[in-house]
């Protein structure tokens, strides 16, 4: 009876560090009025373009983007990125090369692939792939997601 207890007391020992878990952090959560706060503080600091950070950390950049009209060809040489349309729509041009005008002028995109993305649409910008948004239907605004 006492090996019964002991191999029982055992096997409850070892069960019990199996399942025993160390807790963790909770999910970050950002409420709206936060992330609205910031995006119209952002709109009276930037032409045409707000930004409403949701969480910025080493590997990634969660923001909410408003544009109000079509802006410069951009290429961001270190991580990808996504943007998930939420409202609005407008063109993305994604691909090809920038071509930047020697007056110095906003930088456009020759040979990429132009597409009309509207509430829903999810887009997938690889690493050092040139993007536009080259038109804007009143306003669009899409959560980016870089990493």
């Amino acid at each position: 009876m006492k090996k019964k207890l002991t191999l029982g007391s055992i096997l409850f020992f070892i069960y019990t560090l199996a399942i025993a878990q160390t807790a963790v952090p909770p999910a970050l959560y950002i409420k709206a009025d936060d992330i609205n706060d910031a995006l119209q503080k952002s709109a009276t600091e930037r032409e045409n373009m707000a930004v409403g950070t949701i969480s910025n950390g080493d590997d990634y950049r969660i923001n909410l983007i408003r544009r109000t009209s079509a802006a410069g060809a951009i290429v961001h040489e270190e991580g990808m990125e996504l943007h998930f349309i939420i409202e609005g729509a407008g063109t993305l041009v994604t691909g090809g090369i920038v071509v930047r005008p020697a007056d110095g002028g906003r930088a456009n995109i020759a040979q990429g692939l132009a597409r009309r993305v509207t509430v829903g649409d999810a887009v997938l910008i690889p690493e050092g792939t040139p993007h536009q948004y080259i038109a804007v239907e009143g306003t669009i605004n899409y959560l980016e997601v870089r990493f």
